[in-house]
């Protein structure tokens, strides 16, 4: 595909990913006892980066959670703001890591995965301390505990088993460069 076309290709599922990033909280906070805990905006942002690359994921990642609160007040400010670095994280990493990775494989995929997730709650957490901070509070050990990981656990779950799902899929229909079996594509 040429240069045009794969960058025009990239904006529009960017446009989708965040699109779907601004609708799915609603399903999800339907279920009021872990609605959140599902984390909605995580998806789209990771499969943008992984599909789209770095850059676009990263953008992606960063307008979604502000973009969200603009238009529905949710998330709530100031946390809009440290997700919005949290989920540009996640985009960053995962489209990096992705796209340097020789083998489009599981292997590579589950390390991209992994590595932006951790990298994510860490800037999560960096800009909360930041910002309660600013504010004279506090962030404990325990409050990034809390909102990195155990709050988190449903969702984390569900990305480690729905992402490399939908890669896969997605490989075996052509759309992206993706093989099961470790074979570069």
């Amino acid at each position: 595909m040429n240069k045009s076309r794969e960058h025009i290709r990239s904006i529009t599922l960017s446009a989708m990913f965040l699109a779907l990033g601004l609708v799915l909280p609603f399903l999800t906070g339907q279920i009021k006892e872990i609605g959140n805990m599902l984390l909605p905006m995580h998806f789209p942002v990771l499969l943008c980066g992984l599909i789209c690359g770095p850059a676009y994921g990263g953008i992606v990642g960063l307008v979604m959670p502000l973009l969200r609160n603009l238009c529905f007040g949710m998330p709530p400010m100031p946390n809009a703001v440290s997700m919005a670095f949290e989920l540009m994280t996640y985009g960053l990493v995962i489209g990096l890591l992705y796209r340097l990775s020789r083998k489009k494989n599981i292997a590579s995929l589950y390390v991209s995965l992994i590595t932006a997730m951790i990298a994510g709650r860490v800037v999560w957490g960096i800009a909360q301390a930041a910002i309660l901070g600013a504010k004279g509070n506090g962030f404990t050990l325990k409050m990034f505990m809390t909102g990195a990981l155990f709050n988190a656990v449903p969702g984390i779950i569900l990305q480690l088993i729905l992402i490399p799902a939908v890669m896969i899929a997605l490989g075996k229909t052509g759309l992206v460069s993706f093989s099961k079996s470790g074979q570069a594509e």
